[in-house]
């Protein structure tokens, strides 16, 4: 058989890989960051961030470096799903694959697509193409990974600007959830978890009715971070 390396030449481990779904916030969309591949049998599609593990490294090293090969991002918190292990995965050689995701805010990250693929772009999350391999598999799963994480813990939070208002945040969790809140309801919840400290300050120059303007409480927001807690609407 063939070794298999990497772009840096090194040896590869036979039938594993890494695949990472990266979202991204931007403003008012969910998103997320797709590679058109240049080389080999995927030439031309669309996929996931991905590459194979190297035989000296961890899993979580590996996604590490393909995301900064594949993008120019470094030193990026990513959080592994599961191994996708259905043997037709891949067609004509077995292929395991360590899923991993991340959530960032897209206008903090400059996207640099290596040489290694024709495009790195971003999709709205209902507006995905048909991607190789199983990636959609892996997308929907980890969108629901994600979905549960966020009524779980604050962790889309820092997506938003210093100040915000209420709606804003309503409509963060609208879009990471793919459902509609009630307004009321809502603003009921947020307020009674003591996670928010409320400003004297309005929103400026805005045509519409001023709103009232909020920060996270950063103590609290360590302790529910650390705890958890159901954040069901």
């Amino acid at each position: 058989m063939t070794e298999i390396t990497t772009n840096h030449h090194k040896p590869a481990v036979d039938g594993i890989t890494i695949d990472c779904v990266f979202f991204g916030f931007n403003k008012e969309s969910l998103e997320v960051l797709l590679v058109q591949h240049a080389q080999g049998e995927s030439k031309g599609k669309w996929g996931l961030l991905g590459g194979w593990l190297q035989a000296d490294e961890s899993a979580d090293d590996a996604a590490q470096r393909i995301l900064q090969e594949l993008t120019g991002l470094e030193d990026i918190y990513l959080e592994q799903l599961k191994a996708f292990t259905n043997p037709q995965r891949v067609l004509e050689r077995r292929v395991v694959t360590i899923g991993y995701y991340t959530l960032v805010n897209r206008e903090d990250y400059n996207i640099k697509a290596s040489l290694r693929v024709i495009e790195a772009k971003w999709y709205k999350i209902n507006e995905i193409p048909e991607l190789i391999f199983d990636h959609n598999e892996i997308l929907d799963f980890s969108l629901l990974q994600l979905r549960n994480r966020v009524r779980q813990a604050p962790i889309g939070f820092n997506l938003l600007p210093e100040k915000f208002t209420l709606l804003q945040l309503m409509h963060l969790y609208e879009e990471i959830l793919g459902i509609e809140l009630d307004k009321s309801n809502f603003r009921r919840k947020v307020l009674h978890m003591k996670l928010l400290t409320a400003l004297d300050e309005k929103q400026k120059d805005v045509s519409h009715r001023a709103a009232k303007l909020y920060k996270f409480d950063p103590e609290m927001y360590k302790k529910l971070t650390e705890k958890g807690f159901n954040f069901e609407f």
